[in-house]
């Protein structure tokens, strides 16, 4: 079975998911970057499908760029130009082609976190 890439965004600050918050996945190639992928997180913080599916998944070197920046702009969070955070890369490797990579990401207007989750 084919391995899938989820995500979902938490805004710490406010103790909701982060809805409507842009992210595109590329894959890196060397220095080069391919766009796979953009969706916006629904309610619950999440896309509503697998950000890579099953037909797409394969090993190699990916990033999500999170769009934080629009974000908190949307929210009321956004404070001084320019921002602290803005756009998030999150680089990543997939090593597995038969697991479930979830990669979170934990947002508030001066931080954030991420880790491999299940």
């Amino acid at each position: 079975m084919a391995g899938f890439l989820t995500t979902h965004v938490l805004d710490t600050a406010r103790g909701l998911p982060a809805e409507g918050l842009a992210i595109t996945l590329c894959r890196l190639d060397g220095e080069e970057r391919v766009a796979l992928a953009r969706m916006h997180t629904n309610a619950d913080g999440r896309t509503d499908s697998p950000i890579l599916p099953q037909e797409s998944f394969a090993t190699g070197e990916y990033e999500l760029v999170f769009e934080a920046g629009a974000y908190l702009r949307a929210t009321g969070q956004a404070g001084a130009e320019p921002l602290f955070l803005d756009q998030i890369p999150i680089r990543f490797g997939i090593s597995d082609a038969g697991s479930h990579y979830h990669v979170p990401l934990l947002l508030s207007p001066f931080g954030f976190s991420t880790y491999r989750g299940s």
